[in-house]
């Protein structure tokens, strides 16, 4: 049965994807004590990136900013993945997102906030957190934006 958190995905229409799997050598998140840190999520939907290019160029803000929320859900599943459960969750800590950026394009943080408010919307104040948004070159698979995310857990 789907605890409180997954039935606040549902009626926001949003389904937890399936963990994307590693592209490399590494794990999509890893647990050390009540802390889950997620490795960087692309938006993958159904195992592919449904655009791809620099923000403020191949890419509009708008866009990424939704990429920014797939990244996220995708990151709430790896989080699940080693949890158990998303109801585990005490609090989002923090969240770095990477905007593969055109030269002149300034505006990462609008991008990321597309994650921060999934957070929020599906966790409430346990989804405030504190965050950097960094423009960078370019991202794996030329992807637009990627999330990392680290959350507290309720001790067990």
């Amino acid at each position: 049965m789907a605890g409180a958190v997954e039935a606040r995905l549902a009626e926001l229409g949003l389904t937890l994807p399936d963990v994307v799997p590693p592209l490399a050598s590494y794990q999509p998140a890893v647990r050390s004590g009540v802390y889950v840190y997620t490795s960087g999520q692309l938006p993958m939907v159904e195992g592919r990136l449904a655009v791809t290019g620099k923000v403020g160029a191949e890419v509009t803000p708008d866009e990424a900013k939704e990429l920014a929320r797939t990244c996220a859900l995708n990151a709430l599943a790896a989080v699940k993945s080693v949890a158990g459960d998303l109801d585990r969750i005490a609090r989002v800590v923090k969240v770095v997102g990477f905007v593969a950026s055109a030269s002149d394009f300034t505006g990462q943080p609008a991008v990321i906030n597309g994650a921060s408010e999934l957070l929020g919307a599906v966790l409430g104040d346990k989804g405030v957190h504190a965050r950097s948004a960094v423009g960078v070159a370019v991202l794996p698979l030329d992807a637009p934006v990627e999330i990392e995310v680290q959350v507290e857990l309720v001790e067990d």
